[in-house]
């Protein structure tokens, strides 16, 4: 069974966010629902620089939910953004219409696809 490893969820909320993710920190994070107290995945991202700020563009978009977690490198963040994308159903079921970036001036490949 997949898992995204992240806290939450969480209402996606600017509050919320403020209390659970730190400023100035590299992460990941999901957006999606909840029903019947399961977190339902629609949407996989990342942040490269600050995941509050990241994870704040999403207000007012049609989810209700994030769940998230910090992590120590660029490239670790883009492995496991790229791992939750074909875990959670890629383009097909996901929200996500391509598959995730690279970082900026890197050369990362896809753990998964090799994209």
């Amino acid at each position: 069974m997949a898992n995204l490893e992240m806290n939450g969820p969480y209402l996606l909320t600017n509050d919320e966010i403020d209390k659970r993710v730190e400023s100035g920190k590299i992460g990941n994070y999901a957006l999606g629902y909840v029903k019947e107290k399961v977190f339902y995945v629609k949407y996989v991202g990342r942040s490269d620089n600050d995941l509050n700020k990241r994870l704040k563009e999403h207000l007012g978009e049609n989810y209700s939910y994030f769940k998230s977690s910090f992590s120590y490198s660029i490239k670790n963040a883009f492995e496991k953004e790229c791992k939750n994308y074909h875990d959670f159903g890629a383009s097909d079921k996901l929200d996500n219409k391509i598959h995730p970036d690279k970082p900026e001036n890197t050369f990362y490949k896809c753990p998964v696809c090799e994209y």
